[in-house]
């Protein structure tokens, strides 16, 4: 009997159904999990008290206006680092192998989180940021770490746990970076005749994600065991192909050129799309909370802006694991992408909205559920990747290559990530600056928006697969 497939059709590739679902290897597979905390845990952790940081250092001369472009400009270098290196580090996983880039990328988060703790200056920050940036190409490399330990059969199945880390460090960071800043004013019978800290009021914030990173990196030196392999034979024929397309040498690297196929494009179009508003989005919301009502904002200080996302990153968290399997399984993984995009709309829509609650009825219980509907309408958004990493893999021109063209997909977020903060935190400025174009942020969101939207048309209702 033959098996129709359509867009609904949940695993990359429809011929793949009949067989039988290869387990996970749940020693080495938990393991590359948990070396996913380290990126969110060290980038939320300095969310909740970016804006005070700011403010503290003393660069905008007391102009709250210009605070967000300040914090703009320090997450938007560390992208352009990553944007420098990422495609180095892919390339050379492929080569010498994953272990050893993704512990020199945990290396230098633990270092240069330390270094962001101990920064008087603003360039004390940038430096900092450069520094992981520069020496962090783990995003791709563990994805295709995660690919190397799958097959088509379970892709899917892996994939649908990677919300798990991010939702631990997402909740982790911002309770680590709210909690832990200026800590001999918050706890003063347990760090109130410290100096040091009075003089680093930033460090144990920072200092807490740096050892954890640390001790991660022990934990892979010790237990995770490389996953590529360098010289793979042909396979004779389709039966036991990969997810990604084949190639007449699957054991070879292609180089970089090779892999700019209208499959690859595609895929790498719609991943960058999906960078750019998913990072203006996350650096708005918190400078968004921290700024003044009576200038746009919430007024709320970095512990609760720090509980609001903790909050946020365990019910995003909890939702993916239980719910985007059965989402895409039902409806298929163009459907799911397009509305997880679709998504940003209302919640962009929320945030003058609750201004004008605030302004209204004070932060009360009206505000409180308008922040808590913005953020779960934002939840869809974060499927949007696992779908993404599935085109990603399919687009890959073979197997030896798949390193390669996460760090061509990742090298190209990364470029779009330094004019995300920069761009929405300027507008942000603009708009703070002068009532008269108080929405023109929110103007410039809904843009990318739709410009994410539009692009996801591009990508094919039916996964693609070798031949075809």
């Amino acid at each position: 009997m033959s098996h129709q497939v359509d867009e609904e059709t949940p695993l990359l590739r429809p011929e793949e159904q009949h067989k039988i679902k290869t387990p996970l290897p749940w020693r080495q597979f938990s393991i590359i999990l948990f070396l996913q905390l380290a990126e969110p845990v060290s980038a939320q952790a300095i969310a909740p008290f970016a804006p005070q940081l700011i403010r503290d250092l003393g660069v905008t001369h007391g102009d709250e206006s210009r605070v967000g472009y300040f914090v703009g400009i320090m997450y938007s270098v560390f992208y352009v680092a990553q944007a420098l290196t990422t495609l180095q580090w892919n390339r050379l996983s492929d080569h010498v192998g994953r272990k050893p880039v993704i512990l020199t990328g945990l290396f230098g988060i633990s270092v240069s989180m330390f270094l962001f703790g101990l920064s008087k200056t603003f360039g004390g920050l940038i430096l900092s940021r450069v520094l992981c940036g520069a020496l962090n190409g783990n995003g791709g490399v563990i994805r295709s770490m995660m690919i190397d330990v799958t097959d088509s059969s379970n892709m899917a199945q892996a994939l649908g746990f990677l919300p798990i880390p991010w939702m631990t460090g997402s909740t982790l960071g911002p309770l680590i970076g709210g909690s832990l800043s200026h800590p001999a004013d918050r706890f003063p019978r347990l760090f109130g005749q410290s100096t040091f800290l009075k003089t680093y009021p930033y460090f144990l914030a920072c200092a807490g994600p740096a050892l954890f990173t640390a001790f991660m990196w022990l934990v892979m030196y010790m237990l995770l065991q490389e996953t590529f392999v360098h010289t793979k034979p042909p396979q004779p024929d389709g039966s036991n192909s990969d997810t990604v397309q084949g190639s007449p040498d699957d054991s070879q690297p292609l180089p970089v050129s090779a892999l700019m196929t209208p499959r690859v494009l595609i895929a790498m179009s719609n991943h960058a799309t999906l960078a750019l508003l998913d990072i203006a989005l996350r650096t708005l919301i918190p400078v968004f909370y921290s700024t003044p009502v009576n200038m746009g904002g919430l007024g709320l200080d970095p512990p609760r802006i720090g509980n609001i996302l903790a909050v946020f990153g365990i019910a995003n968290g909890l939702f993916q694991v239980f719910f985007f399997a059965r989402l895409h399984d039902r409806f298929g993984t163009k459907l799911v992408y397009t509305c997880g995009v679709a998504s940003s709309v209302p919640t962009i829509i929320a945030f003058p909205i609750i201004n004008m609650l605030s302004r209204t009825y004070g932060i009360d219980a009206t505000v409180w559920f308008a922040v808590g509907l913005q953020l779960t309408m934002s939840i869809a958004l974060n499927m949007c990747y696992s779908c993404g990493s599935m085109y990603i893999a399919a687009a890959s021109p073979n197997r030896a290559s798949l390193g390669a063209t996460n760090g061509v997909a990742h090298t190209v977020a990364a470029c779009v990530r330094i004019i995300g903060p920069a761009s929405a935190m300027s507008m942000f400025s603009f708009s703070v600056r002068d009532p008269y174009y108080a929405w023109a942020v929110y103007y410039f969101m809904m843009m990318l928006g739709l410009l994410a939207i539009g692009v996801s048309f591009l990508l094919p209702r039916q996964m693609w697969t070798r031949g075809n």
